[in-house]
């Protein structure tokens, strides 16, 4: 229990005093050094606006939205790049077939793609969880791709001479061997997926974290602008970190790989 408890702390202490040095460096600058609040607010100011939101149940509401979208398309993000990755692997014609449409659709900005989807779905959750998932889809599909791909050819001639279906080898061979990468591209893409979610709500949403964002700006309450960052951002950390405890949890035998390459 004590050498975990060492080693956590090993692992926090960096990233915590190297955060505390720059909070007390830009709370000095904020209240002594000239920063105007209107560009850059003290972090006291942004800790009283995040009690302020929280206290009166607003932040916990738009975060409910904005959550509930994120995951939604997170969800789909994982069914379809998985699927349409196996697909794609276990089919030298479809990967020829596929390959460009699929270089040509990860070349154009899913961000852009936002006023369409918004046409699209409406106004309501759907949208942005289209766009979620839309911009979730690609890590998740490329560390399939490249999981499949690594797949040892002896295990694979092993179950093949056995006289295993291509179903057996997926299932017993080709897919456990995948899962370190699918991971890998979806600790990724579980970030991803509040950023489409957020960009959804900037293009046209009745509630969600974004809103609140847009409103803040135009009364230009740039301290609320900053809490409501800061919340996305630990929010980011903590779906980061709890797919990663999941991975080694449930892939404890796998060695970390490269994460995939994102756009």
């Amino acid at each position: 229990m004590w050498h975990r408890a060492r080693h956590i702390w090993a692992l926090l202490w960096p990233p915590a005093g190297f955060m505390l040095l720059v909070l007390g460096a830009w709370e000095a600058g904020a209240r002594w050094g000239g920063l105007d609040p209107m560009i850059l607010p003290a972090p006291g100011e942004i800790i009283e606006q995040l009690r302020l939101g929280f206290q009166s149940g607003l932040y916990q509401t738009h975060l409910g939205v904005t959550l509930s979208q994120a995951m939604l398309g997170f969800v789909f993000a994982i069914i379809a790049g998985i699927g349409a990755g196996a697909l794609i692997a276990s089919s030298p014609v479809a990967e020829r077939t596929l390959n460009p449409f699929l270089i040509a659709f990860e070349a154009m900005p899913k961000i852009a793609m936002a006023p369409l989807v918004i046409v699209w779905f409406g106004y309501g959750i759907w949208s942005k969880v289209v766009l979620a998932a839309v911009i979730a889809f690609f890590p998740v599909l490329i560390s399939t791709l490249q999981g499949l791909r690594a797949t040892e050819p002896g295990r694979l001639d092993v179950l093949l001479s056995l006289g295993a279906s291509r179903a057996q080898v997926f299932r017993l061979v080709r897919l456990p061997s995948a899962l370190p990468y699918i991971f890998s591209g979806i600790n990724v893409a579980v970030v991803f997926v509040l950023l489409g979610s957020i960009v959804g709500e900037f293009v046209g949403a009745r509630a969600g974290l974004g809103t609140l964002i847009l409103a803040a700006n135009e009364n230009l309450e740039t301290a609320r602008t900053f809490s409501i960052l800061a919340m996305l951002a630990v929010l980011g950390m903590v779906l980061h970190f709890g797919v990663g405890a999941l991975r080694q949890r449930l892939l404890f035998w796998a060695e970390p790989v490269t994460r995939p390459p994102t756009s």
